[in-house]
């Protein structure tokens, strides 16, 4: 018996194939969206995943600000951060940071969908969100991708 074709295959960051996908995020339900992002990004859907090692692959997400939310999310939801200072917490909903920074409802909602770990943070550099139909990385032939 030839016990090295039962030999496990694990990926490690030099022989990870990365590829670019767009996704158009008009329409789309925010956390519908962001854990298929999340998965993609995180390399859950490839059949060579390895947990501990970021092979996933680079998405593009096009037309943030026409993202919506489901039921009264968008008034009623609210994001917390902290200033640093004492007393200084501050919160946000989704429709006063729509008019500020719509990239970042997707971001923070894909972010929280990922590990809590330095390869969480290397995972969220494989994600470029931008509120408009035009992005910068047309020189990577990014394929589109539908959910």
């Amino acid at each position: 018996m030839d016990t090295l074709s039962y030999k496990t295959k694990s990926a490690n960051k030099a022989t990870v194939q990365k590829e670019w996908f767009v996704v158009d995020a008009t329409d789309q339900v925010v956390g519908r969206l962001s854990s298929q992002i999340a998965k993609i990004i995180r390399g859950k859907h490839k059949s060579s995943f390895t947990p501990h090692v970021d092979c996933g692959d680079r998405v593009i997400v096009i037309n943030a600000e026409k993202a919506k939310f489901t039921g009264k999310k968008m008034s009623d939801k609210q994001y917390l951060r902290h200033t640093g200072y004492p007393g200084g917490q501050r919160f946000e909903t989704p429709e006063s940071l729509l008019v500020k920074a719509p990239a970042r409802i997707i971001e923070h909602a894909v972010k929280g969908m990922l590990p809590k770990t330095i390869l969480g943070r290397q995972c969220m550099k494989n994600l470029f969100v931008y509120a408009g139909p035009v992005h910068n990385q047309e020189a990577q032939q990014p394929k589109e991708l539908k959910f």
